[in-house]
């Protein structure tokens, strides 16, 4: 048995490095659950992986959930000087219904993996090594991790339930409300004098 030795880097953080040893019989939807707790994110969004060419053209593609119809797509085909093609009718597949080996044909295989689709969050995925299976080590493992993704973009990745409105000021969207409601009573009560009465 082996398993393979992927680098993932991110373009937006220089510098930012996770290595991801993963036995070649998993699934991507392991592979996807050890990326996104060694890169620090909340697991809660939707993601996919794109297994890319040399020049990082999208040649299929593997989603978390099944998000497609159940129809026959015929193999893509690509303009040579397209550098990165993003064409819609690429062969689709669901991560735990698919194994790494199964799709591994490069010595060097490229992957994208995409990160939530609203705020959506790119990482270069390229395989190192395949070695032979260390039957004392647990895989999947993260073995090296440099630098971490702002906060901000990991703020993104919160659920919706979880995240509290504040204004510069400091106020809550409770603090607000109730500003509202005493607004409104002192306008009632202005509302009852006479507006009529000459001065």
């Amino acid at each position: 048995m082996y398993y393979y030795k992927f680098r993932v880097v991110c373009d937006t953080v220089d510098d930012f490095v996770r290595d991801i040893e993963i036995l070649a019989t998993d699934n991507f939807e392991s592979f996807h659950n050890i990326l996104y707790s060694s890169i620090g994110l909340s697991g809660n969004e939707l993601a996919s992986f794109s297994i890319c060419d040399a020049k990082w053209n999208k040649k299929q593609e593997i989603t978390l959930i099944d998000m497609f119809d159940d129809q026959e797509v015929e193999t893509p085909e690509y303009d040579e000087n397209d550098d990165f093609s993003t064409q819609s009718n690429i062969p689709k597949f669901v991560m735990k219904d698919v194994l790494l080996k199964d799709f591994i044909t490069d010595p060097h295989q490229q992957m994208i993996y995409e990160y939530n689709f609203l705020n959506p969050q790119f990482f270069y995925i390229e395989l190192l090594k395949t070695l032979e299976v260390n039957p004392k080590i647990t895989y999947p493992r993260c073995t090296n991790s440099v630098k971490e993704l702002p906060k901000q973009a990991q703020a993104l990745n919160i659920t919706e339930d979880d995240t509290e409105f504040v204004t510069e000021e400091g106020y809550s969207e409770e603090d607000l409300d109730a500003f509202n409601d005493e607004f409104n009573d002192d306008i009632s009560e202005f509302d009852q004098f006479d507006d009529s009465r000459e001065y």
